[in-house]
Protein backbone atom coordinates (compact mmCIF):
# COMPACT_ATOMS: atom_id res chain seq x y z
CA UNK A 1 0.00 0.00 0.00
CA UNK A 2 3.02 2.29 0.06
CA UNK A 3 2.82 5.08 2.59
CA UNK A 4 0.78 4.72 5.72
CA UNK A 5 -2.40 6.69 6.35
CA UNK A 6 -0.22 9.37 7.92
CA UNK A 7 1.63 10.23 4.73
CA UNK A 8 3.50 13.12 6.23
CA UNK A 9 1.68 15.58 3.99
CA UNK A 10 2.29 19.19 4.92
CA UNK A 11 -0.59 21.49 5.72
CA UNK A 12 -1.07 24.27 3.22
CA UNK A 13 0.11 26.87 5.73
CA UNK A 14 3.31 24.95 6.51
CA UNK A 15 3.92 24.39 2.81
CA UNK A 16 3.71 28.12 2.12
CA UNK A 17 5.86 29.03 5.12
CA UNK A 18 8.60 26.65 3.95
CA UNK A 19 8.24 27.86 0.38
CA UNK A 20 8.60 31.49 1.41
CA UNK A 21 11.53 30.73 3.70
CA UNK A 22 13.72 29.73 0.79
CA UNK A 23 14.64 33.42 1.24
CA UNK A 24 15.02 35.00 4.69
CA UNK A 25 11.89 36.62 6.12
CA UNK A 26 10.44 37.81 9.41
CA UNK A 27 6.92 37.06 10.60
CA UNK A 28 5.10 40.05 9.16
CA UNK A 29 6.72 39.53 5.74
CA UNK A 30 5.65 35.88 5.86
CA UNK A 31 2.02 36.79 6.59
CA UNK A 32 1.95 39.47 3.90
CA UNK A 33 3.77 37.46 1.21
CA UNK A 34 1.78 34.26 1.73
CA UNK A 35 -1.50 36.17 1.58
CA UNK A 36 -0.32 37.87 -1.62
CA UNK A 37 0.89 34.58 -3.19
CA UNK A 38 -2.50 32.99 -2.59
CA UNK A 39 -4.67 36.00 -3.50
CA UNK A 40 -5.61 36.29 0.21
CA UNK A 41 -6.95 32.70 0.29
CA UNK A 42 -4.36 31.69 2.90
CA UNK A 43 -4.29 34.28 5.65
CA UNK A 44 -2.15 33.50 8.67
CA UNK A 45 -2.85 35.21 11.95
CA UNK A 46 0.05 36.10 14.21
CA UNK A 47 -0.75 33.36 16.75
CA UNK A 48 -0.97 30.64 14.10
CA UNK A 49 2.14 31.83 12.32
CA UNK A 50 4.35 32.09 15.39
CA UNK A 51 3.09 28.74 16.68
CA UNK A 52 4.02 27.20 13.31
CA UNK A 53 7.43 28.91 13.33
CA UNK A 54 8.10 27.58 16.82
CA UNK A 55 7.11 24.04 15.77
CA UNK A 56 9.21 24.22 12.60
CA UNK A 57 12.24 25.39 14.59
CA UNK A 58 11.81 22.53 17.07
CA UNK A 59 11.71 20.07 14.14
CA UNK A 60 14.86 21.64 12.72
CA UNK A 61 13.12 22.60 9.45
CA UNK A 62 13.81 26.31 9.82
CA UNK A 63 16.20 28.41 11.89
CA UNK A 64 16.46 32.00 13.03
CA UNK A 65 19.22 33.93 11.32
CA UNK A 66 19.90 36.08 14.39
CA UNK A 67 18.49 35.18 17.79
CA UNK A 68 18.88 38.76 19.07
CA UNK A 69 18.32 41.20 16.21
CA UNK A 70 18.62 44.93 16.86
CA UNK A 71 15.18 45.78 15.43
CA UNK A 72 13.40 42.87 17.21
CA UNK A 73 12.35 41.31 13.90
CA UNK A 74 13.70 37.78 13.81
CA UNK A 75 14.33 36.54 10.28
CA UNK A 76 13.98 32.84 9.54
CA UNK A 77 15.28 30.60 6.75
CA UNK A 78 14.64 27.00 5.72
CA UNK A 79 17.27 24.44 6.78
CA UNK A 80 18.63 21.51 4.80
CA UNK A 81 16.32 19.21 6.77
CA UNK A 82 13.35 21.46 6.00
CA UNK A 83 14.31 21.49 2.33
CA UNK A 84 14.27 17.67 2.28
CA UNK A 85 10.71 17.59 3.66
CA UNK A 86 9.65 20.35 1.28
CA UNK A 87 11.04 18.45 -1.73
CA UNK A 88 9.22 15.27 -0.63
CA UNK A 89 6.02 17.28 -0.49
CA UNK A 90 6.59 18.69 -3.97
CA UNK A 91 6.97 15.16 -5.33
CA UNK A 92 3.76 14.11 -3.57
CA UNK A 93 1.85 17.09 -4.98
CA UNK A 94 3.22 16.48 -8.48
CA UNK A 95 2.01 12.87 -8.24
CA UNK A 96 -1.44 14.08 -7.20
CA UNK A 97 -1.63 16.43 -10.17
CA UNK A 98 -0.30 13.83 -12.60
CA UNK A 99 -2.88 11.27 -11.46
CA UNK A 100 -5.73 13.78 -11.47
CA UNK A 101 -4.90 14.88 -15.03
CA UNK A 102 -4.63 11.28 -16.21
CA UNK A 103 -8.01 10.31 -14.75
CA UNK A 104 -9.66 13.47 -16.12
CA UNK A 105 -8.24 12.83 -19.60
CA UNK A 106 -9.43 9.20 -19.52
CA UNK A 107 -12.83 10.32 -18.32
CA UNK A 108 -13.12 12.88 -21.13
CA UNK A 109 -12.09 10.27 -23.70
CA UNK A 110 -14.73 7.85 -22.43
CA UNK A 111 -17.43 10.54 -22.75
CA UNK A 112 -16.74 10.96 -26.46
Amino acid sequence: MGRSANSGALSESIFYILLRLHQPAHGYALMKDIAQMTDERVSLGAGSLYGALDTLQKKGWIRALDEHPQDRKIEYIITEKGEQFFEKELLRLEELLRNAKKVKEESNENKR
